[in-house]
């Protein structure tokens, strides 16, 4: 069993859009990962992104957006749940806070940022 305190969490800016809350690092488990991800506006800002290796499961915590895919658009709202396949591709548009579990556990290396 392992704990991971508030205090012991990471804010990590991802970008200009999304901020996240990353107690992943402290965790330490290549299975499966968690963070908050506080997205304002579009996410990644330009382009689309794709994870390679883990899929995602996706709590929206607060408010509401969309998540667009390459020929469908999804609009979601607080208590909404989406399931991200890997290598699915996509990109987040709205002002939210979304809980994220991924499995395997997500690092920067998997996740790829596509200009399409």
């Amino acid at each position: 069993m392992k704990i991971v305190k508030f205090n012991n969490a990471q804010t990590i800016k991802n970008s200009n859009t999304s901020k996240l809350l990353e107690y992943s690092i402290a965790l330490n488990d290549k299975d499966i990962d968690f963070c908050i991800n506080t997205i304002s506006g579009r996410y990644p800002e330009k382009g689309y992104c794709s994870n390679e290796k883990c899929k995602e499961l996706c709590y929206i915590l607060e408010g509401n957006g969309k998540i667009n895919k390459e020929d469908e658009t999804i609009s979601f709202e607080k208590g909404d749940v989406i399931l991200i396949d890997k290598e699915e591709i996509y990109y987040w548009s709205g002002n939210c806070k979304i809980i994220m579990i991924c499995t395997p556990a997500w690092y920067k290396e998997q996740c790829k940022l596509l200009d399409i």
